[in-house]
């Protein structure tokens, strides 16, 4: 075997330190349409923080307006992401962990709404919740609960809209989820129900509340179902995004404020599920 000279690498070394070099360079071919995509990506939000009236802020987000919208946006937001959780955990469960009939298309159905757009899932809403909706028909005369143009029909829209994220994200952390544990379970008695609660659902807990925390931003971003199936009146269906769409035709610095209480909002999601979707802290 030849011995290689003291001070000077060998072909692998030096083949390592080539591929290091290549690897940090990027083509101009590449480089160029990806710092366009870039600027692209971000001068809209450069241009908001450059417009945005600094000196007014505080006046105008201490308005009783802005807070009622934002209060009710917090408020059905997180409904929203309960029913969720509550409804939207088993579904995941079930796409996750059973074979049906059909279970193809439940999952295409299910995920529907992420591409639908939402004044036609608004509009589906007003069609089967509606007063004289499939089922809102039989809600008013049954029980006298009308869902449309309330606080109510707010948290159903985004609840539309936004369980879907969260299906989806539990769905892909229990198929990535080891399930001989649950096996396990099984085999020492538990049932299925409590194999869930005492060994999958902690198993998961990361994957839920990533998708929690999804649901919870889409919910808080809600315009086109929220608008069409609730309507926007001040503090009972005025979220933050119409309230930023109203202000935008009579006041557009009230407009661009509100946007930036929204942008801080999903920045902090953003900063918060970094870990989650990059695998680092750093």
């Amino acid at each position: 075997m030849r011995r290689l000279r003291p001070g000077r690498p060998g072909r692998s070394g030096r083949a390592g330190r080539a591929r290091g070099r290549s690897a940090g360079r990027a083509p101009i071919a590449l480089a160029v349409p990806a710092v366009l995509a870039l600027a692209f990506l971000l001068l809209p939000l450069v241009a908001l923080l450059i417009r945005a009236p600094w000196r007014s802020m505080p006046d105008q987000l201490g308005s009783a307006a802005v807070w009622q919208a934002l209060r009710l946006s917090l408020q059905t937001a997180t409904l929203a992401t309960a029913a969720s959780l509550v409804f939207g955990v088993p579904l995941a469960w079930l796409l996750a962990r059973t074979t049906f009939p059909g279970r193809r298309l439940v999952r295409a159905l299910v995920t529907l709404p992420l591409v639908l757009p939402p004044v036609v899932g608004g509009v589906a809403l007003l069609l089967a919740l509606g007063r004289n909706g499939v089922v809102g028909r039989w809600l008013d005369s049954a029980f006298g609960v009308t869902l449309p143009f309330t606080t109510s029909g707010v948290v159903v829209a985004e609840t539309f809209v936004a369980m879907p994220f969260l299906v989806i994200t539990v769905e892909g952390t229990l198929r990535a989820a080891d399930a001989r544990y649950e096996e396990a379970a099984a085999t020492l008695g538990a049932s299925r129900l409590t194999a869930f609660r005492r060994v999958t659902l902690p198993m998961i807990a990361p994957g839920v509340a990533a998708g929690a925390v999804l649901a919870w931003a889409r919910a808080l971003g809600e315009f086109g179902a929220t608008i069409t199936f609730a309507g926007s009146f001040p503090g009972r269906t005025q979220t933050m995004p119409l309230a930023v769409y109203l202000a935008l035709q009579d006041d557009p610095a009230a407009a661009i404020a509100l946007s930036l209480v929204l942008l801080a909002v999903s920045l902090a999601v953003l900063v918060g599920l970094r870990e989650r979707w990059t695998g680092a802290v750093a």
